[in-house]
């Protein structure tokens, strides 16, 4: 490698000093040291481009976990509110004689509770008629019935839940023979 010192001096603005360059004489390379540092470079991007795969996939499996983390959260949270739920189911369907009043504020609160359950995205599933699905529903008994096709909800005791594809609660249901 030849090197030629550049004849005009350079002014290096950041310390007001004079500093002299040198340029580099156009190199010539022979046909196996081409291929050396082709082959060098080659493996050089290969890593680069691994290293950015893996970059990349990290950053993906970090979101989805973290997002993971929060429907869990909720799931245990929601869990917690589901026996106060079923208590309003409840108590809206078995208060014979209870006066308009009483029966007007049950049912306000019960759907403030739905209200927020719908904010959450807790979806609620197990209803008279939909198909079996063993991923989302116990089945604790079956009954003849003429009105349903076999292998029907009949009747539910026990609403389910979700949040997206996670369940928070199987629903408890009879099913049709």
């Amino acid at each position: 490698m030849t090197r030629k010192k550049n004849t005009k001096p350079e002014v290096d603005k950041e310390k007001n000093e004079t500093v002299e360059t040198e340029e580099q004489a156009p190199e010539t390379v022979s046909k196996e040291e081409y291929d050396k540092l082709k082959a060098e470079f080659d493996v050089q991007k290969d890593q680069f481009l691994r290293m950015a795969a893996e970059y990349d996939n990290f950053r993906k499996r970090t979101e989805k976990e973290k997002l993971a983390t929060f429907d869990n959260a909720l799931a245990t949270t929601v869990e917690a509110f589901l026996p106060v739920a079923d208590s309003f189911t409840l108590a809206l369907t078995s208060t014979d004689g209870a006066s308009d009043e009483f029966m007007k504020g049950l049912d306000m609160i019960n759907k403030q509770l739905e209200n927020a359950f719908k904010k959450l995205n807790v979806e609620q599933f197990g209803e008279r008629g939909e198909q079996f699905d063993p991923q989302l529903h116990d089945a604790v008994s079956r009954v003849d019935d003429d009105e349903l096709e076999e292998d029907c909800i009949a009747s539910v005791y026990q609403k389910g839940y979700k949040v997206g594809d996670k369940i928070i609660r199987h629903a408890m249901v009879i099913i049709s023979n």
